[in-house]
């Protein structure tokens, strides 16, 4: 979206410095299967392409578990942004949300958008009690560290993550 009309709040480096984006037609509501085309776009802008059918049968299950959301950021009627978070309990720690993906199209971030999503994801962990959000990011992706660190996010710490594969017929 690189729109040259576009006009927002800020200081003269580009970057929003206010909590609502000053843009034409902006609104967040929540993400929905409708939304999937656009959401697949996104990801793959993300690092993690989908396809189109996968987003939208996990959009529809988000949709139908109370201890998750997403939300969509839209500009003049077109997907510009989608973050999703669920609810995170265990026993070694208290409840927190978990941030689980947050991108902004490309050519429209530094507008306060991103920041936005958060908020909403804020505001929603706030309505049900949940005292931190927390979010995860790659050890590449310096200028989302710098995004998560300006918007009152803090490091905590530096993990490794370790996944196993499964296969349908039992342990290999």
């Amino acid at each position: 979206m690189s729109n040259p009309s576009l006009v927002y709040g800020g200081d003269n480096t580009g970057m929003d410095t206010t909590r609502e984006p000053n843009l034409p037609g902006f609104f967040i509501r929540s993400l929905t299967a409708e939304d999937a085309r656009a959401a697949a776009e996104l990801s793959g802008q993300l690092g993690y392409p989908c396809g189109v059918d996968d987003l939208r049968e996990r959009i529809e299950e988000m949709l139908r578990c109370a201890d998750r959301v997403a939300f969509a950021a839209v500009v003049d009627g077109e997907l510009v942004g989608w973050i999703d978070a669920a609810t995170e309990r265990h026993l070694q720690g208290e409840t927190c949300a978990v941030i689980g993906g947050l991108v902004v199209r490309d050519g429209a971030r530094g507008l306060g958008i991103g920041r936005r999503l958060c908020v909403e994801v804020e505001e929603w962990a706030r309505s049900k009690s949940i005292p931190v959000v927390r979010v995860r990011s790659q050890i590449k992706r310096e200028d989302a560290h710098r995004f998560y660190l300006r918007d009152g996010y803090e490091k905590v710490k530096t993990s490794l993550v370790f996944e196993k594969r499964l296969s349908e017929n039992g342990p290999q």
